[in-house]
């Protein structure tokens, strides 16, 4: 064994800063088949800042959330519309996996959401990748539909949503 080594966080999570674009893009590249430019990213980071973490393990980039909010019809008992966030996209550098980096960058990010007045989270994830339904399963995201075809390679995605808890007086 390697001592302590696992039994303490090893990473950090701060906003993500203009200096981490080509790491996060990198990170992106290697872990997702969806690419997006850097406008892109560039424009989520502007419009929705408090939502676009990265996280940090040595002084090195090792994975990043970015999101957005959006306005539409509730998946979970509310009526009307109602503002959700949108969890974009989350990855994290294969070598730093399973150690919690992934679920701590969506809770972090669920609470930026809170901050711009959501009341619900969804993300899409690929039908095969249980290792990720797993883990939004535990973050209390439930599958609410299957989307045929949502991936440019042709796999259908999950919708999974989540509504956020808020204590009543």
């Amino acid at each position: 064994m390697d001592g302590d080594k696992g039994l303490q966080q090893t990473f950090k999570l701060r906003k993500f800063a203009m200096g981490d674009l080509q790491n996060v893009m990198h990170i992106n590249r290697v872990c997702l088949p969806e690419n997006y430019t850097d406008y892109f990213f560039i424009d989520l980071y502007k419009r929705f800042s408090e939502t676009f973490l990265v996280a940090e393990e040595n002084g090195e980039v090792v994975g990043y959330v970015m999101c957005r909010m959006e306005m539409g019809l509730s998946n979970l008992g509310f009526s009307g519309l109602v503002k959700k966030g949108h969890i974009v996209s989350v990855a994290v550098l294969p070598k730093h996996r399973r150690k919690g980096i992934g679920r701590a960058l969506i809770n972090e990010a669920m609470q930026g959401m809170r901050l711009y007045g959501a009341k619900q989270c969804f993300l899409e994830v690929r039908v095969t990748n249980t290792p990720a339904i797993n883990m939004y399963n535990k973050l209390g995201f439930q599958i609410a539909r299957t989307v045929q075809g949502y991936y440019a390679d042709g796999e259908d995605a999950y919708v999974m949503n989540r509504e956020f808890s808020f204590k009543h007086k």
